[in-house]
């Protein structure tokens, strides 16, 4: 079987950050990971083309984002690939479950006991459509700015998601544990992403994200 029969990861957006696996064979997958990210963000930084850095913000909304997908899903997350996945996956799941997203960060918003609302630059009451814009800006950011300032904004989102799932699970655990049981889930995994996305500005930052 080639390696274009194999499944593919699409990046199929849920509330659960579910994805298929990629390449079966690591070193490869590592090179070519590295390479794609690191040509991408020369490229767009150097040309300095605002309509450029939309096309490649938007590139998630297209049939290219499979190809993306294949060769970052397994990204280490000390990578500049493995930082750029984490970013257009979680623009991903807010534009498939607004709605959804901008509830779970209201809450957060609400029960957030630490800088990250100053952090993620996003006044509450949340909206959709600023939910989408802020996942934009971060997402811009990256090629527009400064990738650690980009990467601290995404880990605050990802703290403030962590905190509003964990706070609906709390409301719902009475009477509806198995979705209790999910979000509690989800509020882990945003909490490994705030975690990544913060290790990676300051890795970053040190000249250390490879």
């Amino acid at each position: 079987m080639g390696y274009r029969e194999r499944m593919k990861p699409v990046l199929r957006a849920s509330a659960h950050f579910e994805w298929v696996q990629g390449s079966d064979d690591p070193e490869v997958a590592h090179r070519l990971a590295h390479d794609t990210a690191w040509a991408l963000l020369d490229r767009v930084r150097h040309v300095a083309d605002s309509r450029l850095v939309e096309r490649v913000i938007s590139v998630a909304d297209t049939d290219a984002i499979d190809d993306i997908a294949e060769l970052w899903v397994d990204a280490s997350e000390q990578s500049l690939a493995g930082m750029l996945w984490r970013l257009y996956l979680i623009r991903q799941v807010v534009r498939t479950h607004p709605e959804e997203t901008t509830t779970l960060f209201r809450a957060g918003f609400e029960h957030a006991k630490s800088i990250d609302p100053v952090v993620v630059g996003l006044a509450a009451p949340a909206q959709p459509e600023s939910m989408r814009a802020l996942t934009d800006e971060i997402l811009r950011g990256v090629f527009s700015a400064d990738l650690a300032d980009a990467l601290e904004r995404a880990s605050a989102f990802c703290n403030l998601m962590s905190l509003g799932c964990a706070a609906e699970a709390d409301s719902r655990e009475n009477f509806d544990s198995s979705h209790a049981t999910e979000l509690t889930t989800r509020a882990l995994r945003y909490s490994m992403f705030a975690n990544e996305l913060g290790a990676g500005a300051r890795l970053w930052r040190a000249g250390r994200l490879h």
